[in-house]
């Protein structure tokens, strides 16, 4: 699926194209495609954030650390950590964002 994001006829931002594979509620499956160099730049999300390295070699920087994902690695990150995303090589990230909301009163 992700060989075929590079045919659409939108370009790809900051070296990378993405598909949502699935969205119900507070959940959300993120197929991309990186080529090498492509950004996901310096964001947040209100949930909790796994990123599999599907293929190819992921940096994720965050304030505390940077992590190094070869491909078959899973990285999971708590609601609201400030997070980029950097392919070194030819890459695909499956990303699943699990919103957490706040109880009503």
């Amino acid at each position: 699926m992700a060989s075929t994001l590079w045919r659409e006829d939108h370009p790809g931002a900051n070296g990378h194209k993405q598909i949502t594979l699935f969205h119900e509620g507070d959940v959300a499956l993120v197929l991309f495609d990186f080529i090498a160099g492509g950004v996901l730049a310096d964001h947040e999300a209100d949930g909790y954030v796994t990123i599999h390295a599907v293929a190819g070699e992921l940096e994720v920087a965050t304030s505390e650390t940077i992590h190094h994902l070869p491909a078959g690695s899973l990285l999971v990150l708590a609601p609201g950590v400030r997070h980029d995303v950097t392919a070194r090589v030819a890459s695909q990230m499956l990303l699943t964002v699990h919103l957490v909301r706040p109880d009503a009163p």
